[in-house]
Formats: C-alpha cells, sequence, structure tokens
C-alpha cells in the first residue's frame, strides 16, 4: 500500500493551508493511497472532512515514509530515510534554514521542494503566488489606507480591512468595488494626486496584485511617463517596471540583455532609485537573491527623506526577501500585525504605521491569508505528481530514480545527499550558514 501524510502546518495560528484539501485526498484514496492527516485546530479544512474524504486521522505521522507540509517541516519529523515535501526555503542558502537542511542530511532524508518543481523552460508548476500577490494588494492598499488616515487624510481607502478579515477572495473583490465607487464619488485629495503604484516584476505574483488594483479606477502608464503625470484626475496610475527598467549594465552604451543580465548580473546596476521620489506604492514582487542588485536601499531612502521627498508611503514587499531586494525590509510580518514603519534617518523601526518613513508590509506567507482558495488551487497543481513521489523507490541510486523530470530535478537532498543540481549549498553549509 503506497502511503502518505500530510502534516500539520504551525509557523503561526494564521497558517490555515494544506498542501492537499480533503477533495484531493478523496481522490488519492480512490485509487488506493492511503492518506494520514495530522489533526490541526487552525487548517482550513476540519479534520472531518478529511476523515470523510477516507483520510486517517492521526497525532503523529512517524509511520509514514513520506510526508507533505506547506512551510518548512521541523526536525521532530525527520527519521531515517523519510521523503519530506514542502517549501525548505533552502535553495538560495538562506541562512536561517542551513541547520535544518544539516538536519536533513545527517537523518539520511530525502527532500523535494515545491519551488523547484517546473517544466524544461523552467517554469514553475507548483505554486501559491497567485493568492501572494491578491493578498498582498489587498494588505498594501489597507495599509495605504491607514497611513493616511495617520497622516490626516481622509481617503476611500480608509474603508479597507486587512485581507485575514475577510471572508475570502469574493469578499475582497466586492470591497474593491464599493472602493471604486467612492473614489469616482468623493475623489481623492489634490495633496496626493498624482496617485503612483508601481510593481516591480510581471510575474503571476504582480499579475495578480495587477489583476485587484485594476478593479479601482486607474490608467497604465510606461515608466518613462511616471515623471510627467497630469495630478488632476481622481484615479491610480499604475506602472509595471521591466528588468530593462530597472537594470542597466555597467559600461556605457552597452544594450541591457535579459539573459545576460541573468547569467552574468554583476555586469549591471540598479537605477530603480529615480522612479522612487514618484511613486505613492511600490509593490515588489521580483525574483531576488545576493547576486542581483538592489531595487530600493536604506542609503537612498535616507537621501529622500534628507531632502524631503516623502511621497513614497507603503512598500508591498510580496516577494519578502529580509535584507534582500528591498533593504529596508528588516523582519517579517505577520497576517495580524503585517506592516511596520521604517525611520531611513534613524534606521530603526515601529510597528504599524506610525512613526517617519514608509510603511514595509512583509509577511512572508501571504496566501495563508486566503487559505481555502490558496489550497484548492495548489493541491490542484500538485496532485498530478503525488502518485510518482508516493510510489518512488527511494533505496536505488539516485541516477536510477524513476520519477517525473519535473519533479526529480527538485530533489535537493537524495539519501542524505546534495543531488547534483544542489552541490552549490555545501559552500553554506561549510560555512556554518
Amino acid at each position: 500500500m503506497v502511503c502518505i501524510g500530510i502534516r500539520k502546518e504551525d509557523k503561526n495560528r494564521w497558517e490555515a493551508r494544506a498542501p492537499l484539501t480533503p477533495a484531493h485526498v478523496g481522490e488519492l484514496v480512490s485509487k488506493g493511497i492511503e492518506v494520514y492527516v495530522e489533526s490541526s485546530g487552525i487548517r482550513a479544512f476540519s479534520d472531518r472532512e478529511y476523515e470523510d474524504a477516507g483520510a486517517v486521522i492521526t497525532r503523529n505521522l512517524d509511520d509514514c515514509p513520506v510526508i507533505f507540509g506547506v512551510k518548512e517541516i521541523p526536525p521532530q519529523y525527520f527519521r531515517m530515510g523519510k521523503t519530506l515535501i514542502c517549501f525548505s526555503h533552502t535553495v538560495k542558502g538562506q541562512e536561517h534554514n542551513m541547520p535544518v537542511l544539516w538536519e536533513i542530511i545527517a537523518n539520511q532524508c530525502n527532500l523535494i521542494d515545491y519551488e523547484m518543481i517546473s517544466d524544461r523552460e523552467g517554469k514553475r508548476l507548483v505554486f501559491f503566488g497567485n493568492y501572494a500577490g491578491y493578498a498582498g494588494m489587498t494588505d498594501s492598499l489597507w495599509a495605504l489606507g491607514r497611513r493616511l488616515e495617520h497622516e490626516g487624510f481622509s481617503t476611500p481607502f480608509a474603508s479597507l480591512k486587512k485581507t485575514v478579515e475577510y471572508d475570502g477572495l469574493e469578499e475582497v473583490r466586492a470591497a474593491l468595488k464599493v472602493l471604486a465607487q467612492d473614489i469616482k464619488e468623493q475623489g481623492l485629495p489634490p495633496e496626493l494626486k498624482p496617485l503612483v503604484v508601481g510593481f516591480a516584476g510581471y510575474g503571476n505574483v504582480s499579475i495578480k496584485a495587477q489583476e485587484l488594483l485594476d478593479i479601482l479606477p486607474h490608467a497604465e502608464v510606461e515608466p518613462e511617463d511616471i515623471f510627467t503625470l497630469d495630478p488632476g484626475p481622481d484615479l491610480i496610475y499604475k506602472v509595471v517596471f521591466r528588468e530593462e527598467h530597472m537594470i542597466q549594465p555597467n559600461r556605457p552604451g552597452t544594450p541591457f540583455v535579459l539573459k545576460d543580465y541573468y547569467k552574468h548580473p554583476d555586469r549591471y546596476y540598479s537605477v530603480f532609485s529615480r522612479y522612487l521620489p514618484y511613486l505613492t506604492m511600490l509593490m515588489n514582487c521580483v525574483f531576488w537573491n545576493n547576486r542581483y542588485p538592489r531595487l530600493v536601499t536604506k542609503e537612498r531612502l535616507q537621501q529622500l527623506y534628507c531632502s524631503r521627498e516623502r511621497k513614497l508611503r507603503v512598500i508591498g514587499d510580496l516577494s519578502c526577501d529580509v535584507d534582500g531586494a528591498v533593504e529596508c525590509n528588516t523582519h517579517v510580518t505577520t497576517p495580524g500585525e503585517p506592516v511596520y514603519t521604517y525611520d531611513p534617518l534613524k534606521g530603526k523601526t515601529e510597528c504599524g504605521v506610525h512613526g517617519e518613513g514608509p510603511v514595509i508590509l512583509a509577511v512572508d506567507n501571504l496566501p495563508c491569508e486566503l487559505p481555502k482558495e490558496s489550497t484548492e488551487e495548489f493541491g490542484g497543481q500538485l496532485i498530478p505528481f503525488v502518485h510518482h513521489i508516493a510510489g518512488a523507490d527511494y533505496t536505488v541510486p539516485f541516477n536510477e530514480l524513476e520519477m517525473p523530470k519535473e519533479v526529480k530535478k527538485a530533489v535537493v537532498v537524495y539519501q542524505g545527499e546534495l543531488t547534483p543540481n544542489y552541490t552549490y549549498l555545501e559552500r553554506h553549509l561549510d560555512r556554518g550558514d
């Protein structure tokens, strides 16, 4: 009997997602897969729903050889030879998760990372990014309303709530439609116009965030247009930044070539700072690691505030790389308290929307704010691969492991060793990172 376990999520009290819904479990059970579900009091789907679908509800997953989770799986689940599937947040050499990677290796486990399941072009096949976009946009607009209220402005944005306070995406959309009508009827304070929302990046997260913003009265403009916008209209100007807008070659006169940038990022530098004085809100949706230049530096924010150019109210860091593309993202937040304010002159943060400086949204598990819908979509992407993962023979050498190539490329650790695609992580482990 092929057997899998679904662990309970315990990152925080808002992490109510699961890798598979009860309907997905029922489909697996009907095909002869035995499914054990660890009991949870916060999961968006109840134990009873999983039990009715044919799962066995349990207090531990010790007897399950293959364990599926969402966020990083903690060490108490590591047993010799276990196969763990999750977002491990290790493939960039993330410092805070290197000890966990060591434990996985020491216990001779197998680790499969959802983030690396992709097609031949490298397009990710299993992801929550759509709902990071939805939740991040909602929270950022809520933060804008609260920040403007703190500054003494009365705006329609004040009517919005945090994402976790809505009962699903349709209720969010309904609230935005009301907001759109209020903007048309009440207008925006002249001091805030032109109100510009910039999107750094154009992938799944950005697309879904834009989808919600587009419910509001808006006009899309090109990056070079934001320097001369008409401040009259009561609408939001939307601008989407691609790599060629944000990054330039070090050598003057050299054309920007996207493939060369990704291959040799050291040959390029960021020019994004030129846009910052014109943005009311920035939505950061770019992939980033320390090979790439930052978009927003602490130094540039300090220059803006020294010159009293304080138009930028909110940075929604949906990619949420601490000390990453947005350097003033100093720590992650939770859905209950999703923002803090970064003071560029003092280099300090203050919880909430008070204080000097831009408000930073830094929730690193945004899709959990819409847990049912995000689980339904994610599980639908994952389920075609579950039988292959569950039924694989993990005793054979890696080169003999039979598994769809889309998944095999996502095996980070096999039989306690880094697989060929991930040996670069050795340097992070060796440094004690």
